[in-house]
């Protein structure tokens, strides 16, 4: 099957990821070229997969600085720069011929846009229910050729559901073969994320405190005031360590070494790979019990899904992850939340679309 694979043009395809979704697409994108079939990935300049074939767009995407998503603040208003960028992206697209078109990103021109292409479309939703995105999604179904609609949690599929059809839940699971694990138990507790208000970041670090516990903070500013306001004031306290975002690789032994990871999420979270990535790793995972979290974590097993803003009970967590088993946060990863699962459930949505009289997104 030929391939074609529009990635989010709000940070370039490469180490360090910009965030889940672009980790995702690179994991895909290698995972399907791995199966035998030609991927083709659309990305802003500067990207690179090692392995797959990416296509330059020419899209420099700091000028689409504007269009970040910011989590319970307003939709962006401004949405020419992407229209302009994805008519660019799917002009280049439509001169080659593909089987599936898959996009990834999250712009409302992204999807609308896509309308036109004579192949069948996917779109996965990586963010939770937005009205201008859910406005583009309606307009599309409404078309000769609708698109599929695919989500990233069981949790989101219940929130986007009331909004429009959703076809399939495509979890973005980890390449837990290529993570690094310790049975051993390491020290410190890690935060991994986008320094943001909706990561919780300054939140990771409060907790660790409280627990007593050294944290290590990877992560870039996303939001410029959240990291003066929030994370600035909080670099020069005791045992808190912040560095900025790394190669996934060596993010992994970093966690490897870890005894937590935290994920004290102050938004419904679509998946938390962040998570996901930990258990490969061997290390529990305390986390507030918000969106699709709590579908990665297996409470009690593989870490702690705490009541949402209880600091303290978060930090108690911390001393009760001693109790668990880091080869069964390992086995917990390998068997349900491994990206081969992904890569099947991928395949499957693929030959449905592709496959006529199914109903969703046959292309002529």
């Amino acid at each position: 099957m030929k391939i074609a694979l529009v990635a989010p043009l709000v940070s370039a395809i490469r180490e360090p990821q910009g965030g889940g979704s672009q980790a995702f697409v690179a994991d895909l994108s290698r995972g399907l070229t791995g199966r035998g079939h030609v991927v083709h990935v659309y990305a802003a300049s500067g990207s690179e997969i090692p392995g797959v074939t990416v296509i330059n767009t020419g899209v420099d995407y700091k000028s689409l600085a504007a269009t970040l998503y910011r989590a319970g603040g307003p939709a962006p208003r401004e949405q020419d720069a992407a229209a302009l960028a994805f008519a660019r992206v799917y002009s280049i697209l439509r001169q080659t011929r593909y089987d599936v078109v898959h996009n990834h990103a999250f712009d409302a021109p992204a999807i609308s846009l896509a309308g036109s292409l004579p192949v069948p479309v996917v779109h996965t939703l990586h963010l939770p229910p937005e009205q201008v995105v859910a406005a583009a999604l309606r307009d599309t179904a409404a078309s000769p050729r609708p698109p599929a609609v695919a989500v990233v949690s069981a949790f989101q599929a219940r929130m986007w559901h009331s909004v429009v059809q959703v076809d399939a839940v495509l979890p973005p699971y980890v390449p837990t073969v290529v993570i690094p694990w310790s049975p051993a138990a390491g020290s410190g507790a890690i935060f991994a994320g986008r320094l943001s208000p909706e990561k919780g970041a300054a939140e990771a670090i409060d907790i660790a405190r409280l627990a007593g516990l050294d944290i290590d903070v990877y992560g870039d500013a996303y939001d410029a005031g959240y990291d003066r306001e929030q994370i600035d004031p909080r670099r020069s306290l005791p045992g808190v360590r912040v560095h900025p975002g790394v190669a996934r690789s060596s993010l992994w032994t970093a966690m490897a070494r870890a005894a937590v990871v935290l994920a004290p999420s102050q938004w419904d979270e679509p998946f938390g790979m962040a998570a996901a990535e930990a258990q490969a790793c061997g290390t529990p995972v305390v986390a507030f019990r918000r969106g699709g979290l709590a579908e990665v974590i297996a409470d009690g097993v593989t870490g702690f899904l705490i009541a949402p803003g209880d600091m303290r009970a978060a930090a108690d967590g911390i001393g009760r992850v001693a109790s668990l088993s880091r080869p069964a946060c390992r086995e917990h990863a390998e068997r349900h939340l491994d990206l081969e699962r992904s890569l099947d459930a991928h395949e499957q949505l693929y030959g449905r679309v592709c496959s006529p009289g199914t109903g969703i997104a046959v292309g002529g």
